[in-house]
């Protein structure tokens, strides 16, 4: 027994270190919500495309809605999860706390689920790729890694499902209400947006003019 569970240990060790380097230079061949979403909704709608064919648009709406430290921080916002934690002490809106690396690292290696095992994991994995990534590569692998909708992968994949366009050509507000659906992007949506997605999809727009791509 103990000789399975050191040859399994050893076999998820070296796929591992494989992913991560294979992710320093390609987009993932498949990650596991992919195939969640390929099972539960019978297709798998994505296009990869580089950090360069991204449009600023989506990048700085991404970043001003979910992690405006992300080329600040080493993986990790220590501030950002202690505000998370008093607001929902407070009973206020759930808030995550989770940065864009940590999300790229559940994203591209793990799989949904809140266990202590998988947040583990996604720590391990955030501080392996934010030293062997740069900040540019970690953001193109989660926006083009990240579920946008049913069955739905990726903001240029999102960009043509909700506008019919590649997201270098969506306009400021467009790739706002891209980002804005973030969150829980199976239950909103940005063609029949809630009276809170709207309020959010304001602020992020405001928020945007703030975001530097550096």
């Amino acid at each position: 027994m103990w000789k399975f569970i050191k040859k399994l240990f050893y076999t998820i060790a070296i796929i591992s270190i494989f992913s991560i380097i294979w992710g320093r230079f390609f987009n993932p061949i498949i990650t596991i919500t992919q195939i969640e979403g390929l099972v539960k909704y019978q297709k798998l709608d994505r296009d990869y495309i580089s950090f360069d064919e991204m449009g600023k648009n989506v990048k700085k709406a991404v970043i001003a809605s979910e992690d405006q430290n992300f080329y600040r921080h080493n993986g990790f916002d220590f501030q950002a999860i202690q505000k998370a934690f008093a607001d929902n002490q407070k009973g206020k809106k759930l808030k995550g706390g989770s940065t864009i690396s940590q999300q790229t690292a559940k994203n591209v290696f793990l799989w949904n689920g809140r266990s202590y095992v998988r947040k583990g994991l996604e720590a391990i994995f955030t501080f392996i790729i934010e030293k062997v990534w740069s900040k540019d590569i970690i953001l193109e692998r989660y926006l083009n890694s990240i579920e946008m909708g049913q069955g739905v992968f990726g903001v240029e994949a999102a960009s043509h499902y909700y506008f019919g366009k590649s997201s270098a050509d969506l306009t400021k507000s467009e790739a706002a209400w891209i980002a804005v659906c973030l969150p829980n992007p199976k239950k909103y949506d940005p063609k029949n947006p809630s009276s809170y997605l709207s309020r959010k999809h304001s602020w992020v727009m405001r928020q945007m003019n703030y975001v530097n791509l550096e």
